[in-house]
């Protein structure tokens, strides 16, 4: 286990950010659209609450009447969510363009997978074909509404972030960057939980995130990241977020490079965390520090923010007292998340939101990655 101090941060932030792609105008208040359940009382009123305490305009509120249930099919989703999110952005006549779609408590999370004919019954068919990438349908509800002002993409497998570093032309022209959305969710097991999340993420910013972060990889640091993929290159980039939060001066960090995780009780005054590999069994490990930003990487930890009868690490990060968090809702495969030294290194290095220290990290959509949070919460304002 590594230990690394403060250190003085200002010249580092000047030459680490240097090492990180520049972002577009920061996100504003006018700039985000708050999509909320007419049918669910709770999701209304947290709607309008943080509209109230984030200063957004009224006109940038949508109650839509969908399922009060968080899984849907692709038919309830277009029909109850993706038309008419479209059709009002297309109307919209504010001040400034929509550039941001926040989920509110009550919005369905995922999609299911879609039903696919039968091929003929033959003694000589064994067993059903695996899923793969490719064929796979289901995904996350937000995931999706990314996509919303794209006219056509296939459903079938993920498609490649344009704002991920290295998108391709093909990607660059097919999905342009003006045409995808941020999206992110204010949920959680209830909504008291949801109402701390916002609060906690306010009153962090009139002073900074502080507390130390955490990351717990399960080998020690490659020699080289080169030809590196799946798993290593993951393990490998925890390593490098570590060193990020270190050289940003932002507070001490802590490093795990060994197979057995964080035990309870060993990580006191936890503000940020990434860590792996433990399968939908949460790890109590941490005492959390008021807008601590903590994720984890494995399978479906996001499968239920609200019905989770495992212990999912989403939803126990909420409950624990987390302000913003990410999972997938469905088996994402490793390179489904987002690159830890990307998110944590766009975090701290001052200059953007919890949403586009996101977008900017997240390889895939139509995909089944959820961000959990308030997409404005910046935890280390200038």
């Amino acid at each position: 286990m590594k230990i690394f101090v403060r250190r003085s941060r200002l010249l580092l932030i000047l030459l680490v950010g240097l090492l990180l792609p520049q972002p577009a105008q920061a996100l504003q208040q006018q700039e985000i659209l708050i999509i909320a359940n007419r049918k669910i009382a709770a999701s209304v009123r947290l709607a309008r609450y943080y509209a109230r305490h984030r200063q957004i305009p009224a006109a940038n509120l949508l109650f839509l009447e969908t399922s009060a249930k968080e899984t849907i099919s692709r038919q309830e989703y277009d029909r109850d969510i993706r038309h008419p999110v479209r059709e009002f952005l297309q109307a919209f006549k504010g001040e400034r363009p929509l550039r941001c779609l926040l989920t509110i408590y009550g919005i369905p999370l995922k999609i299911r997978e879609q039903p696919h004919s039968k091929p003929p019954a033959s003694k000589d068919r064994k067993r059903k074909a695996p899923s793969t990438p490719k064929t796979i349908t289901r995904a996350a509800v937000d995931s999706e509404l990314a996509l919303v002002l794209i006219d056509d993409y296939p459903l079938a497998g993920w498609v490649v972030n344009p704002w991920f570093p290295g998108a391709g032309p093909q990607t660059l022209s097919r999905f342009p960057k003006n045409r995808v959305l941020m999206v992110c969710r204010l949920d959680g097991p209830d909504p008291a939980t949801v109402e701390r999340m916002i609060d906690d993420s306010l009153a962090t910013e009139k002073k900074g995130l502080e507390g130390l972060a955490y990351f717990d990889a399960r080998w020690p640091e490659p020699l080289t990241r080169k030809k590196l993929s799946g798993y290593k290159l993951y393990d490998a980039a925890l390593h490098h977020a570590a060193r990020l939060v270190h050289k940003s001066g932002r507070m001490p960090v802590i490093i795990n490079d060994e197979e057995k995780l964080f035990q309870p009780g060993e990580c006191p005054e936890a503000a940020l965390y990434c860590g792996w590999y433990s399968l939908a069994r949460y790890i109590d490990a941490f005492t959390w520090k008021k807008g601590a930003v903590a994720w984890h990487i494995a399978s479906s930890e996001c499968a239920s923010l609200h019905h989770a009868n495992r212990p999912l690490w989403c939803v126990s990060l909420l409950r624990n007292g987390v302000a913003a968090t990410l999972g997938p809702v469905y088996e994402p495969y490793v390179q489904g998340f987002p690159r830890p030294d990307l998110f944590f290194g766009h975090l701290v290095f001052e200059y953007l939101t919890l949403a586009e220290s996101y977008r900017l990290s997240l390889p895939f959509l139509s995909w089944q990655m959820v961000l959990i949070g308030d997409p404005l919460y910046t935890p280390f304002p200038f």
